[in-house]
């Protein structure tokens, strides 16, 4: 009997890799990379075809921690001009999100939202050229709100997670 075939290790898209270039700028400029190192490791994550070989590239690097917004019941809000960090996870046990990233400081290519919710709706209100992946949601009771548009160049929201009872509903800002 012949071994079953292996899965051929996940491929490097691009916005991985703009996230490992990002972080290693970041590191550079915070001073826990030389110069050297910079450069070697930059050519590394540039060449890396496979998942495994980015994150060789990023191994000692500190890690990025979530920011984190959480409430056991209520609502958890934010909006204006507040500015979104690379990571975000949200949670909470009852009551309603709702983040509107239309005027929101987004200095990043890929922004993941994790979303912790129990009970209660969420919506998320993106800007209008954003692109929205919602594959790594798990609802329980009712599926998300939304239509994915074109590609259109602006930021790609990430968001995962799993929500128990309620919705989410993701929105387009308008121009």
């Amino acid at each position: 009997m012949a071994p079953l075939p292996e899965d051929p290790p996940p491929s490097v898209g691009e916005d991985d890799r703009d996230v490992a270039v990002r972080r290693l700028q970041d590191a550079y400029a915070e001073g826990h990379l030389s110069h050297e190192e910079m450069d070697e490791r930059l050519h590394q994550v540039l060449t890396a075809r496979t998942r495994d070989e980015l994150e060789t590239a990023l191994a000692s690097l500190p890690k990025e921690d979530p920011s984190t917004i959480a409430a056991f019941g209520g609502r958890i809000r934010r909006r204006g001009a507040w500015r979104v960090p690379r990571t975000l996870k949200v949670e909470s046990a009852f009551g309603r999100v709702h983040l509107d990233l239309s005027h929101a400081i987004i200095e990043h290519p890929v922004v993941d939202i994790e979303l912790r919710l129990g009970t209660g709706r969420a919506k998320i209100t993106v800007p209008h050229d954003a692109i929205v992946d919602v594959e790594g949601l798990h609802t329980g009771w009712k599926d998300s709100r939304y239509r994915p548009r074109r590609s259109s160049g602006g930021p790609k929201i990430r968001i995962s997670g799993s929500m128990g009872f309620g919705r989410l509903k993701i929105r387009h800002a308008r121009r």
